[in-house]
């Protein structure tokens, strides 16, 4: 099996080094430490995860997250910071990314989240073309939209994937732990207020649908309920 392709980029020469060097007997890593020549590189080639840093020369970390997005919408982006104020983390996600990671970080954390993030892609990649049917709304996950009567409500791509979390695992108890880290890669506080307003408004959508329902299970996590 081929190694799955990362575009890395780390204007720490030092840094860079180190961290291709231990991503790549895993990976196929291209490691850039410019910000336009990694976009470029982005441009010509196919990658499956994209690494990046936040300040660099010529084009900064959120600005190749900004371009990326408005070419692919599926690719994991994961951020790497010596900032650790909560706006830069706050812009970061706002922008597409799927976690921010402060430096100093450990290869092991890193590892685990770029394997999540390739497992959560590969498994979106095969089920994207799938409909799903609930109650009298037809979901379309590979566009991020439900369907009733001809009226299309759009989601974000993190609701849209909470949504198919659930409809997978219905009338199934979902822990908070294991829905974090399927969508985030991290169970941190951060990322529970996060999903308790994606949560807040699936149900407002489903809220006249008698026969859908989101349960809370205290200190638990949460149930989809299809009658």
């Amino acid at each position: 099996m081929s190694k799955k392709r990362i575009l890395y980029v780390e204007d720490d020469e030092t840094l860079g080094f180190l961290t291709a060097d231990s991503l790549e007997s895993q990976f196929d890593i291209a490691h850039f430490t410019n910000g336009k020549a990694g976009f470029e590189s982005f441009c010509k080639e196919n990658y499956d995860l994209c690494i990046l840093d936040v300040m660099l020369p010529d084009m900064d970390g959120f600005e190749i997250a900004t371009a990326i997005r408005k070419r692919n919408q599926e690719i994991p982006i994961l951020f790497l910071s010596a900032k650790t104020m909560k706006e830069d983390r706050i812009k970061g996600l706002k922008l597409g990314a799927d976690d921010y990671l402060v430096k100093p970080y450990s290869m092991e954390e890193l590892i685990l989240k770029i394997e999540i993030f390739l497992n959560r892609s590969q498994k979106s990649a095969i089920k994207s073309n799938a409909l799903y049917l609930i109650g009298s709304f037809e979901f379309d996950p590979a566009n991020y939209c439900l369907t009733k009567d001809k009226t299309v409500t759009n989601l974000t791509e993190r609701e849209a994937a909470l949504l198919r979390l659930f409809l997978d695992n219905k009338n199934t108890v979902l822990k908070r732990e294991k829905i974090l880290m399927e969508l985030w890669g991290t169970d941190d506080y951060f990322m529970g207020r996060s999903l308790d307003v994606f949560i807040s408004r699936l149900r407002k959508i489903f809220k006249d649908e008698p026969n859908i329902r989101i349960e809370n299970i205290p200190r638990v996590g949460f149930k989809l309920l299809l009658d």
